[in-house]
């Protein structure tokens, strides 16, 4: 996402605590008439099922670093795949069912499954690690050497 999505998404978000629910409507209305090209963000925030599985946690490590942790017991590292395109994180787990089980209880949810963040333009994956059912996709922004901070008098960073 660029600094003008990011810019009205900020105004967006200041807009939404003026607005209560009776005129929410409204408010919506001004918002799509206004923010050509974020169609596929509305989407995404108004229209999509909520998605409980696999369970995840989201940990903030550092202001440029986060880590993204989905419980997959059941699942060995062949069966899940980890990509990004079109500027989502896609989480995939093939499970195939085995046919030839009697199950008494089944209190495990093997299932096939597809879990999809949208992830800024400024974001990329650093790393993902799958051990003992966890997997963990470490997520990085990427700062520009312009927006580092450098200093030209007085103090170092050592």
């Amino acid at each position: 996402m660029g600094p003008d999505n990011t810019r009205l998404l900020r105004r967006t978000m200041s807009l939404l605590t003026r607005y209560n629910t009776a005129n929410i409507n409204q408010l919506m209305e001004r918002i799509q008439k206004n923010a050509i090209g974020l169609d596929s963000y509305f989407d995404n925030i108004l229209g999509q099922e909520v998605v409980n599985y696999p369970p995840y946690n989201l940990v903030a490590i550092s202001e440029d670093e986060s880590r993204l942790e989905l419980a997959m017991a059941g699942f060995s590292e062949n069966d899940v795949s980890v990509y990004t395109e079109r500027g989502k994180l896609v989480v995939e787990g093939k499970k195939e069912q085995k046919e030839d089980v009697t199950y008494v209880h089944r209190g495990l949810a093997q299932r096939s499954f597809t879990r999809e963040w949208t992830i800024s333009d400024d974001t990329e994956v650093s790393g993902v690690d799958f051990k003992d059912g966890l997997l963990v996709v470490t997520l990085s922004r990427v700062v520009p050497e312009t927006h580092k901070k450098k200093f030209f008098l007085g103090g170092s960073e050592d």
